[in-house]
């Protein structure tokens, strides 16, 4: 399991101070993962770190901050969200998103984009502009044309390494991670799962300003080789994003498991109904309530409390809080 840092307040008056987590995915990176595959990301996610801090220092309310971090995250091509993000079956990208503000529950989700160039947006359309959460596939992309949001020829988000990520899933006859090595013949049987599934990478982002409002975003391509027409985790409210007036929560692995063990939902359940810290109530859910290698989440709480646990190999991950504590980190420490 990873790191866990946990912070209390941030100052010796008492106050809360702010603080951000983020995730580019989690799942079985392996440590011979090589620098050029590392180092984009890790870059990518000290600039999403340094522009959610910013932000935070500038007064942005947190529903602005995971939206603006979210952003950036699918901007870059290297994560699976928005322009990175990864095919179907048919080599198709459907992209979703899950945005939440904690203190008003007000949430929006999107599934089934096939060219809007930034998801968590118009999730965040979906929370404000219509009397509906949830709105998918032909109806969210007539949605996003209405409100004039910036799409592309659904090619802009068909990169050649998730060309080749497809062509190795479907070698090995499987849907899998999008940080999966390539598959040699004789691999074959040794590395697909036993129910033909794996885990995936997403990006998220939680922040809570220094008055202990709340709010989280997440967004993913999904699964490499899945079924035209699946749904996962992420756009999910209380599976792979949640937040209310205790913490924020963004679940990234296999979605399936996730949704599964409610496990955003559950850390906050946790903490309201038993008294856990974010810390217990996070490290309890993804040691006991996911299978082992199918989970990791940022979360942060109200009080400024920040934790990054996983039961993958690894998860991309970054944090910082008002104190100066901040982390950037791919595997266990």
């Amino acid at each position: 399991m990873g790191l866990d840092p946990s912070n209390g307040t941030s100052s010796a008056t008492g106050e809360m101070g702010w603080a951000i987590a983020l995730h580019g995915g989690a799942g079985d990176i392996p440590l011979s993962l090589p620098p050029e595959r590392t180092q984009p990301r890790e870059a990518a996610l000290r600039h999403c770190l340094q522009i959610g801090v910013a932000a935070l220092q500038a007064n942005r309310s947190p529903l602005d901050v995971v939206e603006l971090v979210v952003r950036e995250l699918e901007n870059h091509p290297n994560f699976n969200a928005g322009r990175g993000s990864v095919l179907t079956t048919n080599g198709t990208v459907e992209m979703e998103a899950c945005i939440m503000d904690g203190n008003t529950k007000k949430c929006g989700a999107v599934s089934g984009l096939t060219t809007v160039v930034n998801p968590i947006s118009l999730a965040r359309l979906v929370m404000e502009k219509t009397p509906h959460i949830y709105l998918a596939f032909d109806g969210a992309e007539a949605f996003a044309r209405e409100q004039g949001v910036e799409t592309v020829d659904a090619s802009h988000f068909v990169t050649p390494e998730n060309i080749e990520r497809l062509q190795q899933a479907k070698e090995a006859n499987r849907v899998q991670i999008d940080y999966t090595q390539p598959v040699t013949k004789d691999m074959k049987e040794e590395t697909a799962t036993g129910d033909g599934d794996s885990q995936i990478g997403t990006v998220g982002c939680v922040a809570v300003d220094g008055h202990g409002n709340l709010a989280a975003a997440t967004s993913t391509g999904g699964l490499v080789n899945k079924m035209v027409g699946r749904i996962g985790d992420t756009p999910i409210i209380g599976a792979g994003n949640y937040a209310n007036s205790l913490c924020a929560v963004s679940a990234t692995g296999r979605g399936e498991a996730i949704i599964r063990g409610t496990v955003a939902r559950d850390v906050a359940a946790l903490m309201e109904y038993k008294g856990l810290s974010l810390k217990e109530a996070a490290a309890y859910v993804v040691g006991e309530c996911t299978p082992k290698g199918t989970a990791g989440l940022v979360a942060v709480s109200a009080t400024g409390e920040l934790t990054m646990p996983f039961n993958t190999t690894a998860m991309f991950r970054a944090c910082a809080s008002e104190d100066g504590f901040s982390e950037i980190g791919i595997w266990a420490n």
